[in-house]
C-alpha cells in the first residue's frame, strides 16, 4: 500500500511538472486582466474555454458569473466541492512586472489568479483518475469574494452546493515558504458583521448647550464604552475585534448638531462569540442612550460567518497530504481577523481552507498590498495538493 501511495505521489508530481508552465502562463494572463466583484466575465471565459478544451462540460453564469464543472467518477459516492475565487481588488498595482495589471486601479493583490490557475490544473489532472473515483468532484470558480455582496451566496442560491458532502478551498499564504502546506484546526477566518449607528440629539447653539442634547458627546461615550466589551467582557483566549471606521457629525464650529453617525465592523472566530458580541453591542447602545438622554438607532448587518475547519476532515487531509509531500504543517490559528465568504459553504457541510506557501525568496510580501508578488511555484504545489486529496477522499 505504501508503495502504491508513493507511486501515485510521483505520478501526480510528474503530471503537474509537465503542466506547470502552461498554468503559470494562464495565471499571468489573468493577472494582467484583473476584474472586480461579479464583473469577472473575461476570467470566466478563460476558465470556460480551458475546461472545454479538456473535454469537460462546464456550466456558466452560476451566481451571475461563476463557472461550475463536475468530474464524475466510475462509481457512485460522495461529492467533494473544490473552490477557486476569481476576482481582484481595487488597488493600483506597483509591481512593475511584465504581466502587471493593464487596468489602472485594479490588481490581483490577494492571489486569486493563483487560485484560478491552480484549479484549472486540478481540472486537467483529475480526469486521468476517473476510474479510481467513487462519486464526483465539483470544481467551482467563484466571482465576488472580495465584495460585500457575496459571490459564494449567489452561487449557493443557484445550486452550486446542492448534494455536496465536503467543501474545500485553498489560499496562498506569503508567510509560508513556497510549496509548504498548512492546515489549521478551528477557525480559519473570522466572521464579518457591520453596523451603522445614528445617535439622535437636539441641536442648539454651541454657546447654549443646556438648551439641546449633544449627540457628539453621547457618541464619544458610546464608542468608548463599546471598546470595553473587548477589554472587559471577552475572554482573551476567545477574543474579538470591534473597529469604528467612520464617524460623521455636525457642519460647523458653533452648532451642536441634531445627530451623529458612526460605522464599523465586528469580527469573531466562533459562532458563540459572534452572538455574544452582537448582544453586548446592542445592550451597550441602549444603555448609553438612556444615560445620555439621546435616541440611538442601530442598523446591525450580519455578514459572513467564521470559516470553521472541520476537525475530522483536517485529520484526514493531514494524512493524505503527508503521502504527497512528506508532511503537512499543522499551523496555529492565525491572529488575523480577516473574513472569507467560503464560510457560507462550510456552514452547510464539513469543510476547510488549506494554505499554500507563496513566499518569494528575498521578499516580505503581504496580501492586499500593491506590490504583492507571490512565488508562482505555489500553483504546482496547490495543484498537487487538491488533486491528491480529491483522489484519496473519493477512493475509500
Amino acid at each position: 500500500m505504501n508503495q502504491e501511495k508513493a507511486r501515485l505521489a510521483g505520478e501526480i508530481k510528474a503530471r503537474v511538472n509537465e503542466l506547470e508552465s502552461q498554468l503559470v502562463a494562464i495565471r499571468r494572463d489573468i493577472h494582467a486582466h484583473p476584474e472586480l466583484g461579479f464583473d469577472t466575465l473575461r476570467t470566466a471565459q478563460v476558465v470556460t474555454d480551458y475546461l472545454r478544451a479538456q473535454g469537460l462540460d462546464p456550466q456558466t453564469g452560476v451566481g451571475r458569473s461563476g463557472v461550475v464543472v463536475d468530474i464524475v467518477g466510475a462509481e457512485p459516492g460522495k461529492t467533494l466541492l473544490l473552490r477557486a475565487d476569481m476576482d481582484a481588488l481595487p488597488i493600483h498595482e506597483q509591481t512593475g512586472l511584465p504581466f502587471a495589471s493593464r487596468y489602472p486601479g485594479r490588481m490581483h493583490a490577494c492571489g486569486h489568479d493563483i487560485h484560478t490557475a491552480t484549479m484549472l490544473g486540478v481540472a486537467t489532472l483529475l480526469p486521468h483518475y476517473r476510474q479510481q473515483l467513487k462519486g464526483r468532484v465539483r470544481l467551482i470558480f467563484q466571482p465576488a469574494e472580495e465584495t460585500p455582496e457575496s459571490g459564494a451566496a449567489a452561487m449557493i442560491a443557484d445550486g452550486a452546493a446542492d448534494g455536496v458532502d465536503w467543501a474545500i478551498t485553498l489560499h496562498n499564504k506569503p508567510e509560508l515558504t513556497a510549496g509548504e502546506i498548512a492546515l489549521t484546526r478551528g477557525a480559519s477566518t473570522a466572521s464579518s458583521d457591520e453596523f451603522d449607528v445614528t445617535v439622535q440629539g437636539v441641536s442648539t447653539h454651541a454657546a447654549r448647550p443646556h438648551m439641546g442634547t449633544d449627540p457628539i458627546i453621547a457618541t464619544v461615550h458610546l464608542i468608548s464604552q463599546l471598546q470595553s466589551i473587548i477589554s472587559r467582557e471577552r475572554d482573551p483566549a476567545h477574543s474579538a475585534v470591534l473597529t469604528i471606521g467612520h464617524i460623521e457629525g455636525g457642519t460647523t464650529h458653533n452648532i451642536i448638531p441634531d445627530s451623529c453617525l458612526f460605522q464599523g465592523t465586528i469580527r469573531t472566530k466562533s459562532p458563540k462569540v459572534r452572538a455574544a458580541m452582537e448582544a453586548s453591542f446592542k445592550r451597550m447602545c441602549e444603555g448609553v442612550a438612556l444615560a445620555q438622554n439621546v435616541r440611538v438607532e442601530v442598523n446591525f448587518q450580519r455578514g459572513v460567518p467564521p470559516l470553521m475547519n472541520d476537525d475530522r476532515l483536517i485529520d484526514a487531509l493531514e494524512e493524505i497530504l503527508s503521502h504527497q509531500f512528506g508532511k503537512a504543517i499543522i499551523a496555529q490559528p492565525s491572529a488575523s481577523f480577516g473574513a472569507e465568504d467560503f464560510s457560507l459553504f462550510t456552514e452547510r457541510v464539513p469543510g476547510c481552507q488549506i494554505h499554500i506557501g507563496s513566499a518569494t525568496p528575498g521578499r516580505d510580501d503581504h496580501l492586499h498590498n500593491s506590490d504583492y508578488q507571490p512565488d508562482e511555484r505555489s500553483i504546482a504545489a496547490g495543484t498537487q495538493a487538491l488533486t491528491r486529496l480529491a483522489i484519496d477522499l473519493l477512493s475509500e
